[in-house]
């Protein structure tokens, strides 16, 4: 209740001033003093005036626990981590006998701050694990996103044919609560990007000019 009543500041506790009233509730014997029952008072009803008990600064830190490592773990679940886009290089039609380089050029990082139960908690969250589907029954797990040519890190052969090949990305996560320290996120999620389609030719050898 709004009042001038100030209560000390504890660095780390929530001290509040509490203030005790009561009413009366009519019983099913009856009144339980000589205060009159307005008429129409159901048994269970209160009635009369609020009686003030008097007031006190309360440390009420305990009734609400800073956010525990699970309660922060279902809240990353919920979070809007991005789906990172598959890349691959030839673009569009890729050769036989030529390695189709992977990667991804989405942002493998975000920061979000949340507020639980009155709690400001930051959470960084950074892409640990790829799976990168190649649609031809082949799953490459990495622990980077790939580069492009010339620097590519992730290849994969094909034979001739058209294919769909797929990026799951695994996030892990570090969080505080109020600026203290870091601790880790206690599990992991997952997004699954956009499918890219695209074709592997085979390359065959035409004698054009017999005579060169």
């Amino acid at each position: 209740m709004a009042g001038n009543n100030e209560c000390p500041t504890v660095e780390g506790r929530l001290i509040y001033y509490y203030i005790v009233l009561h009413r009366r509730i009519l019983l099913s014997t009856g009144p339980i003093d000589a205060v009159p029952v307005p008429a129409g008072t159901a048994v269970g009803d209160v009635y009369g005036p609020l009686v003030p008990e008097g007031g006190s600064c309360v440390d009420v830190t305990d009734l609400n626990p800073p956010p525990s490592p699970d309660e922060v773990f279902r809240y990353f679940q919920t979070l809007p981590l991005p789906q990172l886009t598959t890349r691959q290089q030839p673009p569009g039609e890729a050769l036989v006998g030529l390695p189709v380089i992977f990667f991804t050029d989405s942002p493998t990082t975000q920061l979000f701050t949340v507020d639980i139960r009155g709690f400001t908690v930051d959470i960084a969250a950074t892409a640990s694990t790829y799976s990168w589907d190649t649609g031809d029954g082949v799953v490459l797990t990495t622990d980077d996103p790939g580069a492009p040519y010339p620097n590519e890190t992730i290849t994969h052969d094909y034979s001739s044919g058209t294919y769909t090949a797929s990026l799951t990305t695994t996030w892990s996560a570090t969080y505080s609560v109020d600026g203290g320290v870091q601790a880790d996120v206690p599990g992991t999620t997952t997004t699954q990007g956009a499918p890219a389609t695209f074709t592997v030719l085979q390359a065959r050898t035409v004698l054009t000019n017999p005579y060169d």
